[in-house]
């Protein structure tokens, strides 16, 4: 049971259920955002009303492409906000701060193997770098 406690007190499973739990919430903003502002926007000009009522029947059966349409939308818009709003920056921000840092290590330029910067021989090959 102390692993399981342990396992669950670990940061990267506490930092992906706040994860999910927002994406849930804003998920619920982005689905109202489809439905009540940007499909009657997109409908207007193609005279629906909305693409909820939009069906094809074959026999019996109903086939709710427009709820399709919606669902493809809403998904587009979460994937653009989450790339833009969070992959973006986040990407930036961290390659900022790695070329700040810098690396501590270099290539030999005979072996190409990676030595630290400050050494003046290669572990790898033995030759004299400078």
């Amino acid at each position: 049971m102390s692993g399981f406690k342990k396992f669950l007190m670990q940061g990267n499973v506490i930092d992906l259920a706040v994860a999910v739990i927002i994406g849930a919430a804003f998920n619920s903003i982005v689905q109202s955002f489809v439905a009540d502002l940007l499909t009657p926007l997109i409908s207007a000009f193609g005279g629906l009303p909305d693409f909820a009522s939009l069906k094809v029947t074959v026999g019996r059966s109903n086939f709710m492409y427009g709820s399709f349409i919606n669902a493809v939308i809403s998904f587009l818009l979460v994937a653009a906000v989450i790339y833009f709003v969070l992959v973006k920056p986040y990407t930036h921000l961290k390659d900022r701060s790695a070329a700040k840092v810098g690396s501590k290590t270099r290539d030999c330029p005979e072996c190409l193997s990676e030595i630290p910067r400050a050494a003046s021989r290669c572990a790898f090959c033995s030759s004299q770098v400078a």
